[in-house]
């Protein structure tokens, strides 16, 4: 089912979709407590490693979770709100960046590898930039419905956890955007520097923020009018993603400040759609743990990053896999001849 197929509204498939997100299994985790239980160590010592094998088993719907197939995927596009001078780099870049993924050359190439992670980069049509959103809707309905269908193909493949990152020239502004409108506040609490804007580059964003939301205010009740009237196509693909994700039984490391944006949109519509979705660091970006707290997500890694391209996330790949390795190859007492505490 693709929320491009209404032919009355572009948006009702997807409505629907969300009706039918999978529940967690929990069958699945008693099965992984029941083991833990016999490892050698105290009950809880390894902390949040061992809720992060929990979370993996609830969400793949496994007794013995895997990380065979852990997957990057960064979805790129650009954004006409780059004319407003939000940001030191031009549009060009985007492109730029693309082909430095695909040389292997970015950070992100560097963590997958380390890893053991595949990673997959989609360019979002970006000779046509979405319209400049302090001036006009930033998609058309079907236009951001269909690229959320893409983003729920791109996904297709087989990962048993997914990473999700972007890139875009002026993307922090469209993020910062989302947030304002979905969350209230000033302007100013949701925009940061982004790619190093100086001071009136930064006042300019926040104007530009302001503007944008004070055109659409009288349709940003319903978070899909947010996301298609001030975001931009790679949030819109990662909606997608998220939700796809979430129906083939795939756990979700969300990546900053911008990722979290697609996330936003998804727990305004219903909470629950992104509970398979834990935050993999937060960004020294904007005012992206503000934004994790009204998620409800704690996030894994705490390290100043604010790069994008879903480096944070796919650093925290590296956490899961310790966690799985541990639950699945310490000893239990019996088989390492070790006492177990008594009564």
């Amino acid at each position: 089912m693709h929320p491009n197929s209404s032919a009355e509204n572009p948006f009702d498939a997807l409505r629907a979709l969300m009706a039918q997100l999978p529940p967690p299994s929990s069958a699945a985790v008693a099965a992984v407590r029941a083991r833990d239980a016999q490892l050698t160590k105290p009950p809880g010592a390894l902390g949040r490693l061992e809720e992060l094998v929990e979370w993996l088993a609830a969400w793949q719907d496994k007794a013995e979770p895997t990380l065979d197939r852990p997957t990057v995927v960064v979805f790129a596009a650009n954004h006409g709100v780059v004319a407003q001078g939000v940001s030191p780099y031009p549009a060009s870049v985007t492109a730029q960046m693309l082909k430095n993924f695909s040389a292997g050359g970015a950070a992100v190439n560097q963590i997958c590898a380390i890893h053991g992670a595949g990673l997959k980069v989609f360019e979002l049509a970006l000779d046509l930039p979405t319209r400049d959103i302090t001036q006009a809707p930033a998609m058309e309905a079907r236009e951001c419905a269909a690229t959320i269908a893409f983003g729920m193909e791109a996904i297709a493949g087989g990962a048993d956890l997914l990473a999700l990152g972007e890139m875009g020239i002026g993307n922090t502004t469209i993020a910062a955007a989302i947030y304002h409108a979905l969350y209230g506040g000033e302007a100013a609490d949701w925009v940061g520097r982004g790619t190093g804007v100086d001071d009136e580059g930064l006042r300019r964003k926040i104007d530009a923020v302001l503007r944008a939301v004070a055109l659409h205010k009288d349709h940003l009740d319903d978070p899909l009018e947010v996301l298609r009237r001030l975001g931009g196509r790679e949030i819109a693909a990662m909606v997608g993603a998220i939700l796809a994700a979430r129906m083939e039984r795939a756990p979700v490391l969300l990546d900053g400040y911008v990722v979290c944006a697609a996330a936003a949109i998804l727990h305004a519509l219903d909470p629950s759609s992104i509970d398979h979705c834990l935050a993999g660091h937060v960004s020294a970006e904007g005012a992206h743990a503000k934004v994790l707290e009204k998620l409800g997500k704690k996030p894994l890694l705490d390290l100043g990053m604010r790069l994008g391209e879903g480096s944070g996330a796919a650093l925290a790949i590296g956490l899961v896999k310790a966690a799985l390795a541990c639950h699945e190859d310490m000893a239990t007492f019996s088989s390492a001849g070790v006492d177990n505490k008594q009564g």
